[in-house]
């Protein structure tokens, strides 16, 4: 008998389908993802093979910045793109069908704006960033991406 899948790999896919909607609309369709999350295109430069990796990640905004949280799901280990812009800082952002490049800067706990911005992508998240860092011990950076 076939494996089910399980709910987290129903939702990993769920995910791939939006990434590939939101890419193959060019931005016309998937800005809003489940439930209405706001979701933008974060394109870093590959720190091993230099070449471009887009993720489709929910994000908070505060002012002209947004954020997003190198949640991983929970996972102890770090998403590959925060490894990225880490190494290369220099993104492009698209959110809907714009596009723009910008700057990544990863903020962790004791940074004094910290837990504002995490609470900020926690809401726009409905709660779910909260969940993941529960789940690990790993602190999850917020990434304020701002223009260049």
């Amino acid at each position: 008998m076939p494996k089910l899948p399980t709910s987290k790999s129903l939702f990993v896919n769920a995910l791939k389908v939006h990434q590939a909607v939101y890419e193959h609309t060019h931005g016309l369709v998937g800005h809003r993802i489940l439930l209405g999350m706001p979701a933008l295109m974060l394109r870093t430069t590959g720190r091993r093979s230099g070449l471009r990796r887009t993720n489709a990640l929910v994000y908070g905004k505060d002012g002209d910045r947004l954020m997003v949280v190198a949640s991983n799901g929970g996972h102890r280990k770090p998403p590959a793109w925060l490894l990225n812009l880490e190494a290369d800082p220099e993104v492009e952002v698209q959110v809907g069908v714009r596009r723009w490049p910008g700057t990544a800067v990863a903020l962790r706990p004791g940074d004094p704006d910290f837990e504002r911005l995490f609470a900020i992508c926690n809401k726009a998240n409905r709660g779910q960033f909260a969940a993941y860092r529960k789940m690990t011990d790993r602190p999850l950076p917020v990434v304020v991406l701002t223009r260049r």
